[in-house]
């Protein structure tokens, strides 16, 4: 089956699955190893990360099979339909995925509706922003901005996505000057809002793992300068290393999956080591084991999130990986 095809077939079949209570039929029961991070507190330090409840309307069920934490989105300000099909690719013997979406969402505005019509969800929710494909970069701030408005009451954390590789220069926003302009308006919108609600909603910011050493230096910096709440570790890549030779290699857009581990784990170090525990690190990228995701808290990781994993191992690899954190990794560990 097309692969966006089983995608969007099962997201409905879990949806229908959880109105009628049928989860728990094929899903073990969350593992309860709770934390705070953020200033929040997670049932367990397994997430679902952005990308696959993209218009935020499924995380219920997701959290019911485990998940202690699910990130919707991304969204942006106005729908956007993404790129032209085919856009999302298996490389099935790698345990890869390549996608070109181009952040296809249903807008901000309808993604709050559809998070506000949910009301039997138990876990932690973030939701990640966006600009619009349309918006100039010198215009994105606006952007960033009105989303973070719109989410403000619903999210318990925000994320900002400027890495992702899916949309033409949105990567030129992690310049260190460019995200040091971004981060201190957003900062500034976050005291804001915080006043005038009474909540905070914490700010984090997913980052590429396809930068160097120079610019990861630089962009730790400027996170630890305007105090952001929370670092995400990484997005997709734009390599094709370990899926050399498989015919998706050539399409564009982001790889996820198994070949993607190392070199999100090395972005992960680098940046635990920069930090030095002053900003919390959530670890993403080819986990596909439970040992896997305790090697990303142990490199420095607060929480991890599953995506490509989940897809090519299901709802088990969520239960086994929170289960091998919580014994191996005792919470007093995390900050």
């Amino acid at each position: 089956m097309n692969p966006e095809t089983a995608h969007e077939l099962t997201l409905a079949g879990l949806r229908m699955a959880d109105r009628m209570n049928l989860i728990p039929c094929f899903a073990k029961s969350r593992v309860e190893d709770p934390v705070t991070v953020m200033g929040i507190r997670f049932p367990n330090r397994v997430g679902l990360a952005a990308g696959m409840d993209k218009e935020a309307n499924t995380f219920a069920a997701f959290g019911h099979l485990g998940f202690g934490s699910v990130e919707v989105g991304t969204l942006t300000p106005r729908p956007q339909p993404g790129n032209p099909k085919p856009r999302l690719f298996r490389c099935i013997p790698q345990q890869a995925i390549i996608n070109h979406m181009g952040i296809n969402n249903p807008g901000v505005e309808e993604g709050v509706e559809n998070i506000s019509a949910v009301s039997n969800f138990n876990g932690v929710l973030g939701v990640n922003i966006s600009k619009n494909k349309t918006t100039p970069n010198d215009e994105a701030r606006m952007d960033y901005l009105e989303c973070l408005r719109a989410v403000w009451n619903v999210a318990d954390y925000v994320t900002i996505n400027f890495s992702c590789p899916n949309v033409p220069n949105l990567c030129d926003l992690a310049k260190a000057a460019s995200a040091a302009d971004l981060l201190a308006s957003l900062k500034s919108e976050q005291a804001n809002l915080s006043n005038e609600t009474g909540r905070y909603v914490p700010i984090a910011m997913k980052v590429s793992p396809d930068m160097n050493e120079g610019q990861i230096h630089e962009l730790a910096n400027v996170f630890l300068d305007c105090q952001l709440d929370g670092l995400i570790c990484s997005n997709t890549t734009t390599t094709r290393q370990g899926v050399e030779g498989h015919p998706a290699a050539a399409q564009s857009g982001g790889m996820s999956g198994k070949p993607l581990y190392n070199r999100a784990n090395e972005t992960l170090e680098a940046f635990a080591k920069e930090l030095q525990g002053n900003i919390p690190i959530i670890g993403v990228g080819g986990i596909m084991s439970a040992e896997d995701a305790v090697t990303k808290v142990k490199l420095g990781a607060s929480l991890v999130q599953l995506y490509s994993g989940f897809i090519y191992h299901g709802p088990d690899l969520v239960y086994r990986a929170a289960k091998a954190i919580k014994e191996q990794c005792p919470v007093e560990r995390v900050s």
